[in-house]
């Protein structure tokens, strides 16, 4: 088995509420993904789902434990470069797709690949490559407002990708969308990620789409352990 591309090591998160009430998310808990491994992240509300892929994705410290990504312990690692390893190695959905409004689909692409120090040119192909992986080549210089829901959200996993990450994060990718458009842009990510050995952690309700992933996993008792998905009936 390859080095695992994100490993979660003895992670543990609590939160401090008011009257002195002590909230443990996660208690020395461990995780690896591997490159080119879909994972599912399969927990009710509450459970701490977010934490998780906000400490994974290094937007939140944990307490105790490390994040290593690609070898790297971050444990250590000044805010400086934990921004530059998020802008570098990480790539983020969400359910809503926060693209800039008064840019194209293609600009969108390019503007954070431009940030990093790509040419102008060099980013645009990028960004039409990535568009024409995601079969929206021809609406490239649409702006959002002129896209659909599936396009939209199509434009924003392609973003997440333009600065070649080694891990994909998302939230609940497809929620925001009907069944239909959320299984075609489930399948244009499935593919994005196997294409480009990408190590993704998604969250999702969606059991049908959490069994077409290589495994699952929850959070039981403060801990990352196995999930098992229920057939469908």
């Amino acid at each position: 088995m390859s080095e695992p591309v994100l490993r979660l090591d003895g992670v543990s998160r609590t939160y401090h509420e008011a009257h002195g009430k002590e909230i443990r998310v996660l208690d020395a808990t461990d995780c690896e993904l591997h490159g080119g491994e879909m994972v599912a992240l399969v927990a009710p509300s509450g459970a701490g789902k977010s934490t998780l892929l906000h400490i994974a994705g290094l937007l939140e410290r944990p307490d105790s434990g490390d994040v290593v990504i690609s070898g790297y312990s971050t444990r250590d690692l000044a805010e400086r470069l934990r921004t530059a390893m998020r802008r570098n190695d990480i790539g983020f959905i969400y359910q809503f797709h926060h693209l800039l409004p008064e840019f194209s689909a293609v600009e969108n692409l390019m503007i954070p690949q431009m940030l990093r120090g790509a040419s102008k040119q060099a980013a645009r192909e990028r960004g039409m490559e990535l568009l024409e992986f995601m079969g929206i080549a021809a609406r490239a210089s649409h702006r959002p407002s002129e896209l659909s829901g599936g396009e939209q959200q199509r434009v924003a996993i392609a973003r997440a990708v333009a600065n070649k990450p080694k891990v994909l994060l998302a939230d609940e990718p497809t929620g925001n969308l009907d069944p239909g458009t959320s299984e075609r842009v489930f399948s244009m990510l499935e593919k994005l990620v196997h294409a480009n050995g990408l190590a993704a952690l998604i969250a999702t309700h969606n059991h049908d789409l959490a069994r077409r992933m290589d495994r699952a996993i929850t959070l039981a008792n403060s801990k990352i352990v196995d999930y098992a998905v229920q057939p469908a009936s």
